[in-house]
């Protein structure tokens, strides 16, 4: 008879020991888990042993809080890949006028509930399968800033004004970033935009002209001979990529909230002037926990005199720059793409603080 060598074939326990070795060999060049730990011993030596395990326990609280959506983006994201769906969605979102794109992008990334730390895989699955980069990049860019419930919530504590604002800021967020990635590409620039380490499933995710390549999807992947052990392979390497780089932000974080006094720092927005608008999408990136929590800091900011286009530009800014978000930016695309989105954020968030300022000067 003749001997199966398909991979299926071959013991799991195999894989799964190739995988962890692998894994292993993977550690002392894993930045993510250096920075880490530099952080951690850092500020053992800086304060006591206390404080870092504190700041250990608050990181492990955070990562325990967001387990559930560890898990099934890790297998969301390893159906995707072992049916080979993404590269439908590449085709799909890669049809059309790119402008079109942008502008969908941009609307429904406003509008989707996902959080900063939610959208990783989406993004990596979009700029692997060779989604351009500009419509990713403006849903990228719109995504952090609001979602259903912060709009709600925002209506009810600062008011429709301040929440149709936010929305629109998002937006505009949006295709101010989509725009100028469509035309850095008219002048051949952003050619490649993944770091190293994120895997590519074929394409140039930055081109606008980049080959998808065709196929239908294998729903029923566990069918075909190897997609098993793929499935498998690709829950543990894109779990792994979640953990160690949530794990990251969540110290930062902690870090943050442990030595910086963020209502000491916000509330000396409201004596600035005119400078307020600049200067709070600048504060805006330290002092921001997350959309829930800001939204009341920022109400108690504008009872004591913060201007609304300051309070709009330190949300704004806050959302799409906040810690998680930075490091996921940093962990999936490389160092032009990286500072391209910070300068798009810094620029978008103080201009739409200027402008609903002028509004509310003009009602």
């Amino acid at each position: 008879a003749m001997m199966d060598h398909s991979l299926d074939a071959v013991p799991k326990y195999f894989y799964i020991s190739r995988s962890i070795g692998r894994w292993a060999k993977s550690l002392p060049k894993d930045r993510a888990v250096w920075t880490f730990l530099t952080l951690l011993a850092g500020a053992w030596l800086i304060a006591d042993a206390e404080v870092a395990l504190n700041l250990l326990s608050a990181t492990g609280d955070s990562l325990i809080e967001t387990s559930g959506f560890i898990v099934a983006a890790a297998l969301i994201a390893a159906y995707v890949k072992a049916t080979g769906a993404d590269k439908l969605i590449g085709m799909v979102l890669s049809s059309g006028r790119q402008e079109t794109l942008v502008l969908a992008a941009a609307t429904v990334g406003a509008l989707s509930p996902f959080c900063s730390c939610g959208v990783m895989p989406l993004i990596a699955i979009l700029l692997s399968a060779g989604v351009p980069l500009a419509p990713v990049m403006a849903f990228w860019l719109a995504c952090p800033v609001v979602d259903p419930g912060m709009m709600v919530l925002t209506l009810g504590v600062l008011g429709p004004e301040m929440a149709i604002a936010n929305a629109l800021s998002a937006i505009f967020l949006g295709l101010l970033g989509g725009g100028a990635v469509l035309l850095l590409q008219r002048e051949s620039w952003l050619k490649d935009v993944l770091c190293p380490g994120v895997v590519k499933s074929g394409g140039c995710s930055a081109s606008p002209q980049g080959k998808i390549p065709r196929g239908k999807p294998l729903w029923a992947f566990w069918r075909q001979p190897g997609k098993s052990a793929a499935f498998a392979g690709e829950i543990g390497r894109m779990g792994w990529f979640l953990l160690k780089w949530l794990g990251l932000a969540f110290l930062i974080e902690a870090m943050v909230i442990e030595w910086v006094p963020i209502e000491q720092v916000a509330s000396g927005l409201s004596d600035l002037g005119p400078f307020a608008v600049p200067a709070a999408a600048a504060v805006g990136v330290p002092v921001y926990l997350n959309g829930y929590a800001t939204v009341p800091l920022v109400r108690g900011l504008m009872e004591v005199g913060l201007q609304p286009g300051a309070a709009l530009a330190f949300m704004v800014a806050g959302g799409v720059t906040c810690i998680p978000t930075i490091v996921a930016v940093k962990a999936l695309v490389n160092t032009p793409v990286f500072l391209l989105y910070l300068v798009i954020a810094a620029a978008g968030s103080v201009s739409a603080g200027f402008l609903f300022s002028g509004y509310m000067a003009l009602t």
